[in-house]
């Protein structure tokens, strides 16, 4: 694709002596949310982290804005304006939520008009400023982790699982919020939830036993059930 930001090409991961990725090719167009479904254990997570540098493909290319970033290591990665957002949420329990906050900036200073952003669409983090993360709610230690990720502006955001083990209020919120941040940021989003990720996403990749099994645009495959069995073994309108 001519307006893709992220391309992958023939990426292979080993973990250990395990192969975990077996030729992954797909593009992430620039604008948006793109979503990467699959079954547990079919390589999503693997695909954010090897992006990022914190596994290393033994073979094939990640370019980013025309940069192959395949063996760059991670810190240099964030630096081109990548920013990632982990399962297990990656936020200090023992810090505060500025703290976390603050450590998420490139200087330690925070830009007024992007933290007025960032409490326009989490106003729990306005509220719970000086609270240490540890004694937040599921919710609002992910509102944090997402937070840390747009308090600068980023080219692209990686985010895996956002809404595992929270509530539908919660998850309602959420979307309202990931389609504004989806307005100036481009999201790859790793997710199980479908309804959170149609009412997003614009394009989708399927990944099954770490290879891409289809790749094409979110409102074909929510039209298709049978396709959604085909490719994933349930109903997805169901989750």
């Amino acid at each position: 694709m001519s307006d893709a930001i992220l391309r992958l090409d023939d990426v292979h991961t080993d973990i250990a002596q395990y192969q975990i990725l077996h030729g992954v090719s797909f593009d992430v167009p620039e604008g948006g949310v793109h979503v990467l479904l699959g079954r547990n254990g079919a390589g999503k997570t693997t695909t954010l982290r090897t992006i990022m540098g914190l596994w290393r493909a033994r073979k094939g290319a990640i370019v980013f804005r025309h940069h192959d970033i395949t063996a760059m290591p991670t810190p240099d990665i964030a630096r081109l304006g990548i920013a990632f957002v982990p399962e297990n949420m990656g936020i200090f329990g023992g810090l505060t939520v500025e703290e976390n906050m603050r450590l998420a900036t490139t200087s330690g200073q925070f830009d007024k008009d992007r933290l007025d952003r960032v409490f326009a669409l989490f106003p729990a983090m306005e509220k719970f400023w000086a609270k240490q993360a540890f004694a937040l709610s599921g919710g609002q230690k992910q509102m944090l982790a997402i937070s840390r990720a747009i308090i600068e502006k980023r080219e692209m955001i990686l985010i895996d699982e956002p809404t595992k083990g929270l509530a539908p209020a919660i998850i309602r919120a959420m979307i309202d919020a990931f389609r504004e941040i989806a307005a100036e940021t481009t999201i790859l989003l790793v997710e199980q939830n479908f309804l959170f990720a149609r009412s997003l996403g614009r394009g989708v990749t399927v990944i099954d036993d770490g290879r891409i099994v289809h790749d094409g645009d979110m409102a074909a495959l929510a039209a298709d059930e049978g396709l959604q069995t085909r490719l994933l073994s349930l109903s997805l309108e169901a989750h």
